[in-house]
């Protein structure tokens, strides 16, 4: 009864009765930041690196597609956009919960143009990454558009 006691203590006054310290949160921070240097000049290569393969994609406008959608539309996309202004990705707020070899990756994703005049676009985004073979690749993830501030 006294451990409950404590435990309903602790959680009552805000504390967590988990380690604060994330082990892999610079990793997982560099692999974000690595993935959104990388997303910014449409590199295949970063999108290989980042995703699982049995990724699960739930996008802003309520659509789920894998990997391969990603990769695929990435081809089509490249001529598309030869006009529109380069866009260049970057977090903030990035939150880091590691349970084992899973982690749960939450962060503001701001889409600015690339001389930093304007800021584009604004999304929640939360991954949850799997570590395999000593790699963290993301199996999940949510975007969730900020609207714009009247």
């Amino acid at each position: 009864m006294k451990i409950l006691l404590s435990f309903l203590a602790a959680a009552s006054m805000g504390f967590s009765t988990t380690a604060s310290a994330t082990p892999d949160e610079q990793a997982l921070t560099q692999l974000l930041n690595d993935f959104l240097a990388g997303a910014s000049v449409n590199d295949v290569a970063a999108h290989e690196r980042f995703w699982d393969d049995d990724l699960v994609y739930t996008s802003s406008s309520g659509l789920r597609f894998g990997k391969a959608d990603i990769l695929e539309g990435m081809e089509s996309e490249e001529a598309a956009v030869a006009d529109e202004p380069e866009v260049v990705y970057s977090a903030e707020d990035i939150r880091i919960r590691q349970y084992g070899d899973t982690a749960v990756v939450a962060f503001r994703l701001l889409g600015s143009v690339q001389d930093g005049s304007a800021t584009l676009l604004q999304y929640y985004n939360t991954g949850t990454f799997v570590k395999r073979d000593g790699e963290w690749r993301a199996v999940a993830w949510q975007a969730t558009v900020i609207p714009k501030a009247e």
